[in-house]
């Protein structure tokens, strides 16, 4: 193999990593989303989730396309973006337990 051959496989494999890491942060953007849905808590407004969705699919980018790193930066804004009313209501907590100022027992918020 030659150099220019080479270089060429190694960006490709690069791409591809890129590319998994930019699909696997969209799949934790939508799952989180469908999430706090379920749960009945604020997921922010919906222009932020369909915009980095879109911007993730639609072609035109800050950067060429096989560097997914705007793609990926515009969705990790969206996922904190996302959480960010969790931050707010419960603090650095877990959402989940929480203590109760009489007992001093954690117990579950959600029953």
């Amino acid at each position: 193999m030659d150099t220019t051959t080479t270089v060429i496989v190694i960006a490709a494999v690069l791409a591809a990593l890129v590319l998994a890491a930019a699909v696997a942060v969209l799949v934790r953007l939508v799952r989180t989303r469908r999430d706090l849905s379920r749960a009945g808590l604020p997921n922010g407004p919906r222009w932020v989730f369909w915009g980095a969705v879109l911007y993730f699919v639609l072609p035109v980018d800050l950067l060429p396309d096989p560097v997914y790193l705007d793609d990926i930066g515009v969705l990790l804004l969206a996922l904190h973006h996302l959480r960010a009313p969790l931050r707010g209501i419960y603090g650095h907590k877990s959402p989940l337990t929480t203590q109760s100022k009489e007992t001093n027992h954690p117990f579950d918020s959600y029953k």
